[in-house]
């Protein structure tokens, strides 16, 4: 954090295809080593597979369910109290639930066993929009924690 002056949250403009801000973040965090249209490719042809499995014209629908059941409401953060560290649940901010929400579909998408990353990705969101697969998991084990650490909460700062 700058002492200097105050920092300012870049916008991202929305992306061409769907005119969605969410999906140009995904495709940001998709990238790797500045290979954006690798990224684009990888997303775009993920999501038209999902609109050719479910036999839907608006993929971008099925998307922003995946993200909004992957996306979690509190977690925990460790506290040290008195030379004993605590894990206090905190609400997540809406910023950090869309990046975990990201950070967690990507992982379990690049963690499954289908043949390129397009399919990977593609059955992920299905999944996801299911409520079920890895990223579900990933969000509910991390709810269970926080519900088994709630005697902790007064610790909150």
């Amino acid at each position: 954090m700058s002492r200097k002056r105050k920092t300012y949250k870049r916008t991202i403009p929305p992306d061409p295809n769907f005119n969605s801000e969410l999906v140009s973040k995904f495709v940001n965090v998709v990238m790797k080593k500045g290979k954006k249209g690798t990224a684009e490719t990888i997303v775009y042809g993920a999501l038209d597979l999902v609109a050719q499995k479910l036999k839907i014209a608006d993929p971008i629908e099925i998307f922003e369910k995946a993200m909004n059941n992957v996306k979690p409401t509190i977690e925990v953060k460790p506290r040290r109290i008195g030379g004993a560290t605590y894990q206090i649940p905190v609400d997540v901010p809406s910023n950090r639930r869309i990046a975990l929400a990201i950070r967690w579909l990507l992982g379990s998408a690049r963690a499954r066993s289908e043949k390129t990353m397009k399919e990977k990705l593609a059955a992920e969101l299905i999944a996801a929009s299911n409520k079920e697969g890895a990223a579900i998991k990933k969000k509910e084990d991390t709810h269970k924690m926080a519900e088994a650490n709630k005697a902790f909460a007064s610790y909150m700062w």
